[in-house]
């Protein structure tokens, strides 16, 4: 994986960062301890996403023009005073978006829903049924076994959202708004205990956020031409004729007894110290860091 930008950290609010220039998805952080997963969950389908604070404004949103938003989840009750809550404007923003637990929590108080202390809470492996099988749940089995941690759960009079899934003590275990792309979960699917969560996220990145399912080569390309995260400098590589599944190839046949996840940083060459992967036209040129001389060693990549 190519080190695109460091994650921001927690309590960071995203005010001072600069739009990006390709497509991304950013996670909402409301304190929940999965967060960092749901993140890993996304970037395993080649889209470049962050987290950001829970209350980053409807405005700066937009600015930054994301293809999806994720509401993770958190330990809070929504009906709690001083509880964590978006900014209502982001769902007028046309934006789709998906809520985890109490995230989806989130999403149904705030489009007119009620939430409530449920008579029984869940904690654990749970059966649920898949009640609408499109969409979210496009190539599910019609019964999936998840995992639920809430206490609270959904209940909607009004008929705002419609049912995607349910189990026997949480009839709205997923839903969908009747007229927009907003959906809730309210059981995890970034954790591996849930059955086909990966392949949930997936149907939410690619079907309703309408990410291409080949996007490696323009995430690469466009991770390495930006400024480093850390310096301030910037960098730029280049994957010329290699594609990424022969750079790894090639980092492995380069590097034997190394995993294929060996770490290539595209940066600009510097005359300091230079390696070179691979023979030919096709070889990808590897810039390492500036180092006293008395700790530097020879940058020549073993064959």
């Amino acid at each position: 994986m190519i080190p695109s930008s460091l994650p921001p950290k927690r309590g960071d609010t995203a005010a001072t960062q600069k739009p990006v220039d390709h497509d991304q998805v950013l996670i909402l952080d409301f304190g929940s301890q999965t967060a960092q997963l749901i993140a890993r969950r996304v970037r395993e389908q080649n889209v470049f996403c962050r987290m950001v604070r829970h209350d980053l404004s409807a405005e700066r949103i937009r600015e930054i023009n994301p293809r999806g938003l994720v509401l993770s989840g958190g330990p809070a009750s929504v009906y709690a005073e001083g509880a964590p809550l978006p900014d209502p404007e982001l769902f007028e923003l046309g934006i789709p978006i998906l809520g985890i637990c109490y995230g989806m929590q989130v999403i149904c108080r705030s489009l007119g829903a009620n939430v409530n202390s449920a008579e029984t809470r869940e904690f654990g492996r749970s059966p649920c049924r898949i009640v609408d099988p499109g969409g979210l749940f496009s190539g599910l089995p019609d019964e999936l076994v998840v995992w639920m941690s809430h206490g609270d759960q959904v209940e909607d009079p009004e008929g705002s959202f419609v049912s995607l899934a349910a189990t026997d003590t949480c009839p709205l275990a997923a839903v969908r708004h009747s007229e927009r792309p907003i959906y809730g979960l309210q059981f995890h699917p970034e954790v591996t205990h849930t059955d086909f969560g990966g392949q949930l996220l997936k149907n939410f990145v690619q079907d309703i956020c309408g990410f291409c399912r080949h996007l490696g080569h323009q995430f690469a390309d466009r991770s390495a031409d930006r400024a480093d995260p850390v310096t301030g400098r910037q960098q730029t590589g280049h994957l010329w004729a290699v594609g990424w599944s022969r750079l790894i190839g090639r980092c492995r046949a380069a590097l034997p007894g190394h995993r294929g996840s060996t770490l290539v940083h595209l940066r600009r060459q510097r005359p300091a110290a230079r390696g070179r992967i691979g023979r030919g036209p096709e070889a990808v040129h590897r810039s390492l860091p500036d180092r006293p001389a008395r700790c530097r060693r020879s940058a020549t990549i073993p064959r």
